[in-house]
């Protein structure tokens, strides 16, 4: 079932899935309010059905999916094997998966955690992983080196929105900040693509509404050459003038992800895609 990536890098695939879709990233998240606004149980039936209808709404009509796996995890095995499901059909159709599940380790774990979701005998891989990088940037290394080995991406959280996050992602390490560590990190792994006039493979997750953090913290997101996953357009506050100001010289490599906003159009299918074509020409529009 696990296709052989190794001819292409994620980086690449990701720039000819933008050029060819736009640049939204769209979210599959079935969390219990959204699920039930649709009519549906919250319950495996549920799940199926309001998966299914983003499948066939997404599949082959956006260039990213990125279906959060707490919300199938819920369901336990039953619901591990709808996202797997997903997966699968959604690869199928040509539409590049991120599973945003954000796993972090360190040693056999995280070897065991990038097998699972990244590996050439996975059940369902994703063409990229978030990964948590606060057990040390190289506690990711299995899963850096099976991504690159397998053609595979990582998007590694690095400047959140979140208002805990800045305990931890703000502190200063020396002469640079936990978050720059992380985006020096993510640079140094996408250095060789950058030589090649390429997309790297290894993402930063920064939110789309951390305001002047990028600036204050001096990050460099333009140089890391990095994808850059920007939750929180629409629904939870973030705009077009967010990502300007965040981005900056690094727009063209900004994925925005908008979930809600897109899925509220739901459950029809053709409501569903229409709005997720809506949303990622104006995108489009801002990030040119």
């Amino acid at each position: 079932m696990s296709a052989d990536w190794t001819g292409s890098t994620f980086g690449e695939r990701l720039r000819a899935a933008m050029d060819a879709y736009g640049p939204l990233c769209a979210g599959i998240d079935p969390h219990r309010a959204l699920v039930e606004s649709w009519g549906l149980g919250y319950d495996v039936a549920g799940l199926t059905a309001f998966t299914e209808a983003c499948v066939e709404a997404f599949g082959g009509h956006v260039g990213v999916v990125k279906p959060q796996s707490a919300f199938f995890e819920v369901f336990g095995s039953r619901g591990v094997a709808v996202l797997e499901e997903a997966v699968v059909a959604l690869r199928e159709r040509g539409t590049l998966v991120v599973l945003d599940a954000k796993r972090g380790d360190i040693g056999s774990t995280m070897a065991a955690y990038a097998e699972a979701y990244l590996g050439k005998d996975a059940v369902a891989p994703a063409d990229a992983l978030t990964t948590s990088p606060y057990l040390g940037f190289e506690s990711l290394r299995p899963a850096l080196d099976l991504a690159a080995e397998r053609g595979r991406g990582m998007f590694v959280l690095g400047l959140t929105s979140n208002p805990e996050g800045r305990t931890v992602q703000h502190a200063r390490l020396r002469e640079v900040s936990v978050a720059e560590a992380m985006v020096l990190g993510a640079t140094a792994e996408n250095a060789g693509a950058r030589e090649q006039g390429r997309l790297g493979s290894v993402g930063l997750v920064v939110g789309a509404t951390v305001g002047s953090a990028v600036q204050e913290l001096g990050l460099d997101l333009a140089g890391a050459n990095a994808p850059l996953l920007a939750p929180g357009i629409g629904a939870q506050g973030g705009t077009a003038e967010d990502l300007r100001r965040v981005f900056g010289d690094a727009l063209p490599n900004v994925l925005p992800s908008s979930s809600r906003e897109v899925l509220s159009a739901g459950p029809d299918v053709a409501a569903l895609r229409d709005r997720a074509r809506r949303v990622s020409e104006n995108l489009a529009a801002v990030l040119r």
